[in-house]
């Protein structure tokens, strides 16, 4: 069975504007089970981004801490290798990339680059809603650096129907 590790947009999109907590409840039925069987999980940095967003999402934290399991956020500091891979990559790419959005990718605490070290160290597959948009030059997207790294990366629906899943 695949396993899926999902980015902090995953939780932070659906709550704000596709999946709202409080009106489509099947959908965060869903993403409990799925976390509880081992199906999804995601990395300490995800959480720091949920976390320490501004107020609003105060109910996508309780959400979190009453649903998710205790081991749903993993540590990172296992992939460091292929995080310094990431990194080696991203500072090469001074050609493509403004300084700005090379500096703004590799902030300690963002998450995107720390997932996809993980997805690479573990083969598992990226669940997030950036699109790829290789010819933007002031942000680094996910799917251009995975597609780099030939990790795979899908949207949030995608998942769901490889998982035969529905809501």
């Amino acid at each position: 069975m695949n396993k899926y590790i999902v980015d902090s947009n995953f939780f932070i999109q659906a709550h704000r504007s596709i999946y709202p907590l409080d009106v489509v409840q099947s959908f965060w039925l869903k993403v409990n089970t799925l976390s509880q069987n081992g199906t999804i999980v995601s990395i300490d940095k995800v959480k720091k981004e949920i976390y320490d967003n501004s107020s609003h999402e105060d109910e996508l934290k309780v959400w979190c801490d009453a649903n998710l399991p205790n081991d749903f956020f993993i540590n990172t500091d296992i992939v460091l290798q292929n995080y310094i891979s990431i990194v080696n990559w991203t500072n090469s790419m001074s050609h493509h990339f403004t300084p700005n959005a090379i500096q703004e990718f590799l902030e300690t605490d963002l998450a995107d680059p720390w997932l996809i070290a993980f997805a690479m160290s573990n083969n598992w597959t990226i669940v997030t809603y950036e699109k790829s948009q290789p010819e933007r030059k002031n942000r680094i997207k996910i799917p251009e650096v995975c597609n780099q790294f030939n990790v795979r990366h899908i949207d949030t629906i995608q998942m769901f129907r490889e998982l035969n899943e529905s809501f």
